[in-house]
């Protein structure tokens, strides 16, 4: 059973609080999007070769998958404030390496260095997710607080925005201008972005928050009700064990994600390579701005419906309709069978990211929110860096249409994932997300 109210989103517009912080990480998630895409452009079109342009992505994606989730752990424990502009800085510096050496035609080897260094970004969707948790489950908004589903199904609609325009605008402003052009703009867009969020000292989570502990502070009633709610929580501020290591939800949704970021980045590589032979390289670019619109439509829908189902199930049944929207990549045999499997999956995309940060959000302390849904963007970022490359050697090999079959088959890992280890995350969570008890500490 489900409800649909057309109106929650009144309650997160509502917030002005959240302007700033929700501006800020836009401007930084429009730099995150250019990273992979912006810097092979701004390569090849410098006169490096691809695989040179390639190497430079790769070592960008292992490097935010290794880096970017202890930045934020290092948030959780010491806020935001102190830790995001040492990660900008260094970010930043990776970045001036990279279009320095492009600029001098230099050698390859400090791009490699550089892109590296740019793996120090940190994660946007996290930090803003983590906010506006801090702000809903604090109390801080009373009454006016919006559901958290509403809020998750609001970011991903932020994330969808970046997603589609980032990429076209640093390709474009890279092809119109020079070949820096594009990473230029998005640097100095991170930079506002960076100095934004840190001066929203507002809205900040304190480290070692918990919802349970800032109602004991409120008085002894309060106090009273927290004890009672509470399952051990702690507001321990400096948790010295990685979430990967301690949480088993979090290792569930990392490899569903992983499975997510292999057999999308498959499906991506393989639309470009049918559009070359096709002689139409601008369809890809229509592909994924189309699929990228859906899933915004289907981000903001699914914001308006209220599932009364536990999280557990919703998270199975919506990564079985993933797998099945994706899956039916083994049909495409032309541009118009790929435009509609396109179409499909895209509309399954945004409910799972939106139920997965739900079950994120439920399976750990709140003051290890930042850090965990950094993990979440980590498997996809891990899958992603080897999703093109198998398809690559795919494509050479056998054809584009045996990569869309390959792909296909990948895209079973994540129905599989989550039906195999449904109990786990039910052990790991609370059974419903209406039941108003506080979450254990890990």
């Amino acid at each position: 059973m489900a409800a649909v109210n057309p109106g929650v989103y009144k309650k997160v517009l509502a917030v002005r609080e959240a302007y700033s912080f929700d501006i800020a990480c836009l401007l930084i998630r429009f730099f995150g999007g250019m990273l992979n895409i912006g810097t092979v452009t701004m390569i090849t079109l410098s006169g490096y070769s691809f695989f040179t342009a390639g190497l430079a992505s790769s070592l960008i994606a292992l490097s935010i998958f290794v880096v970017a989730p202890r930045v934020s752990k290092r948030m959780d424990e010491r806020g935001q404030g102190a830790v995001i502009p040492k990660a900008a800085a260094i970010t930043l510096v990776g970045l001036a390496i990279q279009i320095g050496t492009v600029l001098a035609h230099g050698p390859v080897w400090p791009l490699f260095i550089g892109s590296l260094l740019v793996g120090f970004y940190p994660s946007p969707q996290a930090m803003a997710r983590s906010r506006w948790t801090y702000l809903i489950r604090s109390g801080r908004l009373g009454e006016a607080a919006p559901d958290l589903r509403t809020m998750f199904s609001y970011e991903s609609v932020l994330d969808d925005v970046a997603f589609i325009f980032s990429p076209s605008l640093s390709i474009a402003l890279a092809a119109a201008i020079v070949p820096v052009a594009g990473m230029v703009a998005g640097g100095i867009g991170f930079v506002v972005g960076c100095a934004v969020l840190v001066a929203s000292r507002s809205t900040e989570p304190e480290p070692g928050w918990s919802a349970a502990s800032l109602e004991a502070e409120a008085g002894p009633e309060a106090e009273v009700e927290a004890e009672g709610l509470s399952d051990g929580a702690s507001a321990e501020p400096a948790p010295r064990k990685s979430l990967l290591a301690t949480c088993a939800p979090i290792r569930v949704l990392f490899v569903i994600y992983m499975f997510m970021g292999s057999f999308l980045g498959l499906f991506d590589t393989a639309t470009v390579s049918l559009s070359e032979d096709l002689n139409s390289p601008d369809f890809a670019g229509a592909v994924l701005v189309a699929s990228g619109i859906v899933s915004m439509v289907m981000g903001f829908v699914f914001g308006m419906v209220r599932l009364r189902a536990p999280l557990p199930k919703q998270l199975v049944v919506s990564a079985c309709l993933v797998g099945l929207g994706f899956g039916t990549m083994v049909f495409v045999n032309s541009a118009a069978s790929l435009m509609v499997v396109a179409l499909v999956g895209a509309a399954t995309y945004a409910p799972l990211l939106i139920i997965a940060n739900g079950v994120c959000e439920r399976a750990v302390p709140d003051a290890r929110l930042t850090e965990a849904i950094t993990w979440l963007n980590a498997g996809y970022t891990c899958g992603a860096a080897f999703g093109p490359t198998t398809a690559g050697a795919i494509i050479d090999t056998f054809g584009t249409m045996a990569s869309f079959k390959v792909g296909a088959v990948l895209c079973l890992g994540m129905p599989l994932t989550a039906i195999l280890c449904y109990r786990i995350v039910k052990r790991g969570i609370l059974p419903s997300p209406y039941t108003k008890v506080e979450k254990r500490d890990l």
